[in-house]
């Protein structure tokens, strides 16, 4: 799976600041208009997902909404494929 570490698409992967995707949860949601349009977005949440992470903006949602989502769903085992899943449910 590419990540913003090895992905030359990732928005923020040649960021002239780092420090706002894993800064104070100000900073970072703020930073949140880097990851909307990413390409790899998804890829990006669903590492940060299954590793867990626990630092970091990563594919748009902050550790603290990345806790509440793994506690709400402690059934996931491939955060990738739930995501892909719950993203065409929505669209359906």
């Amino acid at each position: 799976m590419n990540t913003p570490l090895t992905d030359a698409r990732a928005r923020c992967r040649d960021l002239a600041d780092p420090d706002r995707m894993f800064g104070d949860t100000l900073q970072q949601r703020r930073a949140r208009h880097i990851c909307a349009p990413c390409p790899i977005k998804r890829a990006c949440l669903a590492e940060a997902l299954q590793r867990p992470v626990e630092t970091g903006l990563w594919g748009g949602m902050t550790a603290r909404e990345r806790r509440a989502l793994r506690r709400h769903n402690p059934q996931v085992r491939d955060w990738f494929t739930y995501l892909v899943q719950a993203q065409a449910a929505l669209q359906q």
